[in-house]
């Protein structure tokens, strides 16, 4: 099992580039199955989650041609639905949950999915019912076997209709998206996602001859196409990527550009940050991150601790709520970390603890922070990451902590982020990758 060998108390200086956007490459790989034409993609990260799914294609039947470093072409112009049955699909599902986003692209365009229970991060339930409603509103009919954790789908004609999600489901969104582009019809989504990534997605597919308006709220209004053409789409930078390096930044009390970040498709990230102390400062498309000895945590209009919660957006992802809770323990004041969306998300922090941060885990959902303002320096300690978010958390702890940490279970923290050791490396980060 891979590990990291992380020396810290290193300050880090220079610049960095985020990567392309993980999880508007899951969705967009999958809309390459609606079209029978080429479709080229820019800026793919070479991370395990996209590659698997690369690898997933390919399988399938997909040509695929890597054009140069992270621009690959894709063309699905014969697909190898019997492959959907076997086992070696199963098995290469199951470690994906991006796969579960091939079903609206085969649904559409073949009339039958097949889909294993999809894995992922180990972060609590994570419902997939808003995909199958989804599904059976625009006519498809839904079998699982609960022996095998296997679903299956068909449909000889989707048709269009009316739905409000149950709830604002990114994947669930963007499943019922590609799935309803070629439905009959006109097809009304209600609380539907609205991610930039989830904006992306829409626009690449009206590029490629569909007709989705109300991109960028939460009311999407689709009306089927007979077919789809090829396009060309370049991929967002990783706002995950960009919130982790502001974190590592102020936690290890440093001095980097973070370049190229999609400012304005950041949202309120930097805002959130600011209101933990961290000094934000936008140049450009760049954001600067000076070295502050101290940040101070502010308190709401009234006097009471401020709460960091995550909410769908335009609120903040749930993605970077770990980033967040580590980077408050070296703050001055105390914060309130509440994550409403997942329930087992919050489980590391008994690592952090371990290494002397004073946290008090309230319940799954909530954790409350008292920052050391930089007066008590974390102490390194052996660990495990438990998913790519909370690892990355882990990262940054220990590199701002005295003595040498071990991380464990890194594959989990290279299925969302490229070579991240060297990168860091790059920076001035002490970090040894080890079997």
């Amino acid at each position: 099992m891979a590990f990291f060998e992380v020396e810290g108390g290193h300050t880090l200086s220079g610049e960095i580039y985020p990567q392309g956007a993980k999880n508007e490459a899951l969705q967009v790989l999958c809309a390459t199955l609606l079209t029978r034409e080429k479709v080229t993609i820019s800026n793919l990260p070479s991370i395990l989650d996209v590659m698997q799914l690369i690898e997933l294609l390919r399988d399938l039947g997909v040509c695929v041609e890597k054009l140069a470093e992270g621009k690959f072409s894709f063309e699905a112009k014969e697909i190898n639905l019997d492959y959907l049955k076997t086992n070696q699909y199963r098995t290469r599902a199951t470690k994906l949950r991006g796969s579960i986003m091939l079903i609206g692209p085969l649904l559409a365009r073949f009339g039958i999915a097949y889909a294993a229970k999809p894995g992922g991060d180990n972060i609590g339930r994570r419902r997939l019912d808003t995909h199958f409603l989804g599904f059976k509103k625009l006519g498809a009919k839904f079998n699982f076997d609960t022996a095998d954790s296997f679903f299956s789908l068909q449909a000889d004609t989707l048709k269009g209709c009316y739905m409000l999600l149950d709830e604002a489901s990114v994947t669930g969104t963007a499943n019922i998206i590609m799935a309803a582009v070629l439905a009959k019809g006109r097809t009304v989504i209600y609380n539907a996602a609205c991610e930039p990534y989830i904006q992306q997605l829409c626009r690449m597919l009206n590029r490629m001859g569909a007709k989705i308006s109300g991109i960028s709220s939460n009311l999407l209004t689709i009306d089927g196409v007979e077919s789809l053409s090829g396009t060309d789409h370049v991929l967002l930078p990783d706002m995950i990527e960009v919130g982790s390096f502001i974190g590592m930044a102020a936690m290890n009390q440093s001095e980097i550009t973070v370049k190229n970040v999609s400012f304005d498709n950041l949202g309120i990230i930097p805002a959130q940050f600011q209101r933990l102390g961290v000094d934000i400062q936008r140049r450009g498309d760049d954001i600067f991150i000076p070295k502050q000895e101290h940040y101070c945590i502010e308190s709401f209009l009234d006097g009471s601790i401020m709460t960091i919660a995550d909410a769908p957006w335009p609120g903040l992802t749930p993605d970077l709520l770990s980033i967040f809770l580590v980077v408050a323990t070296q703050a001055r004041g105390t914060v309130l970390i509440h994550q409403k969306m997942f329930e087992s998300r919050l489980f590391f922090v008994d690592k952090l603890i371990d290494m002397g941060a004073q946290i008090i885990l309230c319940d799954p959902h909530r954790a409350a922070v008292v920052g050391h303002d930089h007066k008590i320096q974390l102490h390194a300690t052996r660990m495990s990451s438990p998913d790519i978010r909370a690892g990355v958390a882990l990262l940054i702890a220990a590199m701002s902590a005295r003595g040498t940490s071990i991380i464990q279970n890194i594959e989990q923290i290279d299925r969302g982020y490229n070579n991240i050791d060297k990168r860091l490396n790059q920076l001035g980060a002490k970090i040894v990758r080890g079997e």
